[in-house]
């Protein structure tokens, strides 16, 4: 889609939600994992598209596929890129170049469920969650697109998970 398409698409969904804003709460599609046996896993979409995961070498698996933390990162990075490029289709700028790289640093010894030599457990979560932005937008601003970068990291669903601490829901069916 064109950056005009973008805005317009923008704009018809706005205007519908503005006078029903209740259509605007909807399910998410769901992610199915099913697990293939070792430490490999194929996430699946509703429209048949896939992911396969697995695990390093050193944790078991065989290290061909990404792992579920580098879909995390690829998500987080994912979403803002997508949000950055709708907010700047929406404000008509016209993006040369765009690239978000999401990394972090995570303690092995939390996902083995681990402890430190105190018996303070070791968290598995991503530590240091960074995600850097390049862009260039000739005739914009640096500002403005840093604006922008800001505006949309603040409206970006994938990191605002992370933000607000977004309760789960755990449910198991045994049998």
């Amino acid at each position: 889609m064109s950056t005009q398409d973008i805005a317009a698409a923008m704009e018809r969904v706005e205007a519908v939600l503005r006078r029903r804003p209740e259509h605007g709460l909807h399910d998410d599609a769901p992610a199915t994992a099913r697990w293939q046996g070792g430490t490999r896993v194929v996430a699946s979409h509703a429209s048949g598209a896939q992911m396969a995961t697995d695990m390093p070498t050193e944790l078991g698996g065989t290290g061909d596929q990404v792992s579920p933390g580098w879909m995390f990162r690829a998500g987080l990075a994912s979403c803002l890129t997508t949000c950055i490029a709708m907010n700047a289709a929406a404000q008509g700028i016209t993006l040369a170049t765009l690239e978000v790289v999401a990394g972090s640093r995570s303690d092995t010894r939390g996902v083995l469920g681990m402890a430190e030599s105190d018996g303070t457990p070791v968290s598995p979560a991503s530590q240091d969650v960074q995600m850097h932005v390049h862009l260039s937008a000739p005739g914009t601003a640096p500002e403005r697109l840093r604006e922008l970068v800001v505006h949309s990291y603040q409206h970006s669903p994938v990191p605002a998970v992370l933000l607000a601490a977004t309760p789960i829901a755990l449910q198991v069916d045994v049998g």
